[in-house]
């Protein structure tokens, strides 16, 4: 069979909590066109329990069996409806729209488990990626398809997966690539270990000449949600913070300054204002020192120039030593005011300890209820979880996995220095002592990022890593005539959905 246009081929990258997706291989490779929460919602029947479930499809309670997840483990909430049809679910925008109402929705999170939970939930969502945001037709679908998942499908699955998207979406090709590979390609290695950041948790996978050491891989129960968290209840102890979140003259209740110190600390790490000191460095902010500081300033009502005066070139040789002092002192407090809601909130250097539980789950102790089957001791710290695994691959495959340290994810690009304060804590893992050095033991860790010359992924690629890497191995895989590596229409005839156990990227 020939080739296909690169126009017409569709990269689809589902992630445990986001569907990123784009249509054509192009000479300047894109960013996703589509990107959506892989999530959906049910409504209700007027009277039917909630099942502890709010409006964002956040879970109220684990006491319900009902609202937990197919695994004991995961946090975001799954609903088997046996009778649904795909056409019965929320997806996108509509469902957006559903609980920016506040109409009754369950919603379920299909793919958060690494797997698939619910076969009608994931063909609704994937149908909604590709019929309503791409706007291809079914009759006349002409577009092959690669679909990045996560490491680890059982064969079973990739042939259900296989299945789908020939016989419900009618796509002239099919192949499978592993979100792990595909992270790996986009920094240009073959070798090198994979640190995904997810929301609830962290995925670590090593990699060595091109394959995944399957039996390596690890995950660890600490994510961006944890973070947020912990940053939100620190806000707590700042007076501009708090000012914003309820207003003396009319307070709000604790839920709706929970929500509030939430959202705060979301759009603070997403702005980027967040970096992560290296291990032996901390963000200097003691319990009270940094938020005395902020309040001092606030109380004068001062803030505005006190930023103002940081943000300025240092003192002129003319400036008289007090001076200098003065300036040195305000620089330090790294304040920033931060435009949130129609409020001015001042924050300083406590916004950097957002990372501080990826390192030291512990520190959530204080301030999460953690259910009995999700405790903190499962929580492994993500350099412990690095390191177990790299530890895991053979004596001789280590050094160059550790060549290759790829921290990714949705902080990828966001949150600066992650990368770097990962690698500074890793150092228990190598060899320190050069004396006792041999040829295939590791002496260093190289931290690795997306190429700059990715020109529309620049400052984001880190975190879009699995959809570049899908996208520059869909560009070989359907114009490689020499090897067959995807499932076309005539081979699924053939074949059938066992064919993509033959043909795919993701089962060498």
């Amino acid at each position: 069979m020939g080739s296909f246009r690169d126009s017409s081929i569709l990269i689809i990258e589902t992630g445990r909590t986001t569907i990123r997706a784009g249509l054509g291989v192009h000479e300047l490779l894109r960013a996703p066109a589509v990107e959506i929460l892989a999530r959906v919602g049910f409504r209700q029947a007027t009277g039917e329990p909630s099942n502890g479930v709010d409006t964002n499809g956040k879970e109220l309670s684990n006491n319900s069996d009902t609202s937990r997840s197919s695994s004991s483990l995961n946090r975001l909430p799954y609903h088997s409806n046996p009778t649904a049809k795909v056409n019965d679910y929320l997806v996108g925008t509509q469902l957006d729209e559903a609980l920016a109402t506040g109409q009754d929705i369950l919603v379920s999170w299909p793919f958060a488990d690494g797997d698939v939970r619910d076969w009608t939930q994931a063909e609704a969502l994937w149908k909604y990626v590709i019929f309503n945001q791409l706007q291809i037709k079914r009759t006349q679908n002409e577009s092959p398809v690669i679909l990045a998942m996560p490491a680890g499908l059982s064969r079973d699955l990739l042939e259900q997966v296989c299945q789908l998207f020939f016989e419900r979406f009618n796509v002239a090709g099919f192949a499978v690539l592993e979100r792990p590979m595909a992270q790996i390609y986009a920094a240009g290695l073959l070798s090198g270990v994979v640190v995904d950041i997810g929301y609830e948790q962290s995925d670590i996978s090593p990699i060595y000449d091109g394959f995944i050491l399957q039996g390596t891989r690890t995950s660890t129960l600490i994510g961006i949600r944890d973070c947020e968290s912990y940053l939100a209840n620190i806000f707590r102890s700042n007076q501009s913070v708090m000012a914003a979140a309820s207003p003396p003259d009319s307070p709000n209740d604790p839920q709706t300054v929970q929500q509030f110190l939430l959202d705060f600390t979301q759009h603070i790490w997403k702005e980027g204002l967040v970096r992560v000191p290296s291990d032996g460095q901390t963000a200097d902010v003691t319990e009270d020192e940094g938020v005395t500081d902020i309040a001092a300033v606030l109380v004068a009502g001062k803030e505005k120039a006190v930023i103002e005066t940081g943000m300025k070139k240092k003192a002129t040789a003319k400036a008289s030593a007090a001076e200098q002092a003065r300036a040195r002192e305000i620089e330090a407090l790294d304040l920033i005011t931060v435009e949130f809601r129609g409020h001015s909130i001042t924050v300083g250097k406590e916004r950097h300890r957002f990372c501080e539980p990826l390192f030291d789950p512990n520190l959530l102790k204080p301030i999460q209820q953690v259910p009995v089957d999700d405790t903190l001791d499962q929580r492994l710290p993500l350099q412990d979880a690095v390191g177990l695994a790299v530890r895991q691959a053979e004596v001789d495959q280590r050094q160059y996995i550790w060549q290759g340290l790829f921290v990714t994810g949705d902080l990828g690009n966001r949150v600066k220095g992650i990368g770097v304060a990962l690698r500074s804590r890793l150092s228990p893992y190598i060899l320190s002592n050069p004396e006792q050095q041999t040829e295939v033991q590791p002496r260093s860790i190289h931290v690795v990022s997306v190429p700059e010359y990715f020109a529309e992924f620049r400052e984001k690629g880190d975190r879009l890593a699995a959809f570049l890497g899908t996208s520059i191995v869909a560009k070989i895989v359907f114009n490689d005539s020499q090897v067959k590596s995807f499932v076309s229409k005539p081979d699924y005839e053939e074949k059938g959905p066992h064919a993509i156990i033959e043909m795919s990227p993701a089962t060498y």
